[in-house]
């Protein structure tokens, strides 16, 4: 997803945060949905089949 659709939700959220980058911008949607802010955080297996965010994690845990 680019940076300006996630834009665009944490807006609908009223999620405000200046100048971060892409990840921190998703675990904040994460945080204010009421869930696990775990987006491309290595290490652990991913039961969350349904996230919006799973395919982008999934590829950004790869590349680390």
């Amino acid at each position: 997803m680019q940076m300006k659709e996630i834009r665009q939700i944490a807006e609908k959220m009223n999620i405000r945060l200046a100048k971060v980058d892409k990840a921190d911008l998703i675990r904040a949607i994460q945080r204010a949905e009421g869930n696990a802010d775990c987006y491309a955080i290595g290490g652990h297996e991913c039961d969350q089949v349904n996230c919006l965010w799973r395919k982008d994690c999934m590829r950004a845990v790869s590349r680390s």
